[in-house]
């Protein structure tokens, strides 16, 4: 959006991150703009590192860049405990605004990364698109790899047990790497990590979407480690990501981000198809099936709110 570009000529993202006032500004511009039915914190995914000890910037065209990676048993061990209430305050203070400000209007949804994620991030010292780093860590340092797993897992579960007190009212939890992985290696590396921060987020109270991207191959083990939303992406028509979930579940996606820079009639006619494939049952979110890209244009998105909410089935 232009509004949090012209932010961003001014400010840097973890310098908006750690600003409520910045954060709750831009969490509120796509509420102002576009008729979406939930604000999303602004936040990112690796905030919590920086209390564990792992430092890290944003490198321009790059993505996140983690100082000093980890690559051995001993830097898992160097790893810090804190309390997220006091490290990471200023999230909490967003939130506390943003359920000021989003009063009487839509719900605001809070978000972490899943162990396998973030321990990508940790180990490759930025975005892969191979993970070989990550999984050479894995295979040859399994004991190390879970320790590891186990401290993420025991973090983002406080984390989000802290926006949940200060007020978000549902949570989604990221495990967008995860189908980097074969299914036997989700079920041994992923599967009870993220199980157990999604016990927690259960215990919790509020509802929980369970999120990866190129899932197909591991789906029905994502969905057996919890959360009462799954998110698809567009790889597998939603109708059969669905009866692979299981129709007991919610299911959230599924539309190609792709299609936003497509001519409006085949954008319009793939979410038709969306609508068509959940047909009316209870539990579809509309989405997309990964993040929006930057170069699509704005009214785009406006009339993809306003055909999910005008569409009708076909009688």
């Amino acid at each position: 959006m232009a509004d949090y570009r012209a932010l961003r000529q001014r400010y840097s993202l973890l310098d908006i991150c750690r600003s409520p006032e910045l954060a709750v500004a831009v969490t509120m511009q796509p509420v102002d703009v576009i008729d979406v039915d939930a604000a999303i914190l602004f936040s990112d995914l690796l905030i919590p590192f920086t209390p564990m000890g792992l430092d890290f910037d944003f490198i321009k065209g790059e993505g996140p860049a983690i100082a000093h990676p980890i690559r051995c048993a001993g830097d898992v061990d160097r790893l810090r405990r804190f309390e997220p209430r006091e490290a990471l305050s200023f999230v909490f203070e967003t939130i506390r605004v943003l359920r000021s400000e989003l009063e009487n209007r839509v719900p605001l949804i809070g978000f972490g990364g899943a162990p396998f994620t973030l321990a990508s991030y940790a180990i490759e010292g930025g975005p892969s698109t191979t993970y070989a780093r990550t999984k050479a860590f894995m295979y040859a340092q399994p004991r190390a790899w879970h320790l590891l797993c186990e401290r993420l897992a025991q973090m983002m579960s406080d984390y989000l047990a802290a926006q949940v007190e200060a007020g978000v009212q549902a949570l989604q939890v990221f495990d967008s790497w995860a189908g980097a992985l074969s299914r036997a290696d989700y079920r041994e590396f992923a599967h009870p990590h993220s199980s157990r921060i999604l016990d927690a987020v259960r215990r919790l109270g509020v509802p929980a979407v369970h999120f990866g991207v190129g899932t197909a191959a591991i789906l029905p083990d994502l969905a057996d480690a919890g959360g009462d939303v799954i998110g698809v992406d567009w790889r597998l028509p939603l109708d059969e990501a669905w009866a692979i979930v299981g129709h007991d579940r919610a299911v959230q996606g599924n539309l190609d981000p792709s299609l936003l820079l497509a001519p409006r009639e085949r954008l319009f006619a793939a979410a038709d198809d969306v609508m068509r494939r959940a047909a009316g049952r209870p539990g579809h979110i509309f989405n997309l099936g990964h993040g929006i890209l930057p170069t699509t244009p704005l009214e785009h998105v406006q009339e993809l709110a306003k055909r999910v909410h005008t569409y009708q089935l076909p009688r």
